[in-house]
């Protein structure tokens, strides 16, 4: 595994973990509401579904460029058509949601919960992942695997400080309880340029064919 693979994977785990999807943005709800520590212990629990979500996006991405690089195309511009879709439907949001019922205060159970059962985190995670890998289709292997699981985590858990200090931030607090529905739909506009970059990523790696 090159140097330059290690750092992708450790930005997309990053992106991954920073790109606002329903985690996010309750997060940044705990932390307008109550402060900081809420939404750090709700991240730590979460980190649970983050990793193995990972793992299973690591799996397919792998298991899909070991049969050609034509169903890696396939699965990026899939994956970018996704982030498309997610996109618009953030840009004409009409709610940021709930922030979850902490039962007892127990953000830890919550966030585990929230991170294992997320329909979204998925596919999310395999399009992220294969966005800013597919440039590195025919590097990646099995045994390259858990250097990429380290990177990974690393870019996760440096996403989660970035997140928690914005979040805790005084005006962004005061921000987002006035203007989330805002912040959501900026949000879409970044979810369909990202599905636009991993379209054409693997239209140029077609026509490089």
């Amino acid at each position: 595994m090159t140097l330059t693979m290690f750092i992708a994977t450790l930005i997309a785990g990053f992106v991954y973990s920073v790109i606002p999807g329903p985690a996010v943005l309750l997060v940044f709800s705990l932390a307008a509401q109550h402060g900081r520590g809420m939404g750090a212990k709700f991240l730590v629990g979460h980190m649970a579904g983050d990793i193995v979500w990972s793992a299973m996006a690591f799996a397919s991405i792998l298991g899909v460029s070991q049969m050609g690089p034509m169903l890696f195309e396939i699965l990026g511009a899939g994956c970018g058509l996704y982030l498309i879709y997610l996109g618009i439907k953030a840009m004409f949001a009409k709610s940021i949601g709930e922030a979850p019922v902490l039962r007892g205060h127990r953000p830890y159970r919550a966030g585990f919960l929230f991170g294992l059962t997320n329909p979204k985190a998925y596919p999310v995670a395999v399009a992220v992942f294969t966005a800013l890998l597919a440039r590195y289709a025919m590097e990646l292997s099995w045994s390259s695997l858990p250097l990429m699981g380290l990177a990974a985590w690393i870019g996760i858990v440096l996403g989660y400080v970035a997140t928690l200090f914005w979040a805790g931030l005084p005006l962004v607090r005061r921000f987002f309880l006035t203007h989330g529905v805002i912040v959501t739909r900026v949000i879409g506009v970044t979810f369909v340029l990202f599905g636009a970059k991993s379209i054409v990523d693997a239209g140029r790696s077609f026509q490089a064919r």
